[in-house]
């Protein structure tokens, strides 16, 4: 299925919650903030959120420093 994923249209397999396709993408969901159709998504609902087709998902990646 197609997504729209940081700006660019992506082909996903279908199925995936948002926990799913990062681990799919190789990100540690708590390193990333989700946006999904415009909402932030709090990460304890990455799981229970499903990606469907159409979908437009930023993520937004910490990085540590000093």
């Amino acid at each position: 299925m197609k997504i729209r994923l940081n700006g660019k249209d992506r082909e996903i397999r279908g199925g995936h919650t948002v926990r799913s396709l990062l681990r799919e993408l190789e990100l540690e969901p708590a390193m990333i903030v989700v946006e999904h159709n415009r909402d932030i998504l709090e990460r304890d609902r990455y799981e229970d959120v499903a990606v469907r087709e159409g979908d437009t998902i930023e993520l937004v990646h910490f990085v540590g420093g000093g």
